[in-house]
């Protein structure tokens, strides 16, 4: 068992590498610039996606490998108070686009992550950050569903099992930290 999920993970790992390269580049300098001028990077999703989201927001606001200033970046995941609040007053599907009508500013980046790219409420928020002149970027899988047309730039691992796509989401993930962090391409 463990060979079939390492040669998956290889062959994942070797398409995802040939198709996200250029979208990447757009993310990186989109997430640059917003930074640049003191806007944000706000990630979001659900179950492993928002672990995903939590995680790269950490290692942006804290350090990913070296010391320097803190970037601002959020995870829209964690404040438990917002989410049940709009989940009960609105709907599951408001939780993510409302915090995004409240914290994101035109230049911000919005990251949402989905493995199947059809999540409403991570679709919801890109369409609240597009109408904010935010950019709405996306990490998805699959044929990336709704996300593909919504996002700019979106990396969309071309694979429709959930851990081989979450292995290469959070992967980019910290190639992003790293460019950030660093300044390299």
């Amino acid at each position: 068992m463990i060979d079939a999920h390492f040669a998956e993970h290889a062959d994942v790992l070797a398409a995802t590498r040939k198709i996200v390269a250029q979208p990447f580049a757009r993310l990186v300098a989109a997430c640059r610039d917003a930074l640049a001028k003191g806007g944000k990077i706000l990630f979001f999703g659900n179950g492993g996606s928002a672990a995903d989201a939590q995680h790269l927001a950490a290692e942006l606001v804290v350090r990913y490998r070296t010391e320097r200033p803190a970037m601002a970046a959020i995870a829209l995941t964690t404040d438990t108070s917002i989410l049940t609040a709009c989940a009960n007053d609105y709907s599951f599907d408001a939780v993510f686009a409302r915090q995004v009508e409240a914290l994101a500013r035109p230049g911000d980046v919005a990251i949402g992550i989905s493995t199947s790219g059809k999540s409403p409420n991570v679709l919801r928020a890109l369409e609240a950050a597009r109408r904010l002149g935010v950019v709405a970027a996306g990490f998805t899988g699959g044929d990336g569903g709704a996300m593909r047309d919504l996002c700019d730039p979106v990396l969309v691992v071309p694979s429709r099992t959930v851990a081989r796509i979450q292995e290469m989401h959070i992967l980019v993930g910290h190639a992003l930290c790293d460019a950030l962090e660093t300044g390299a391409d």
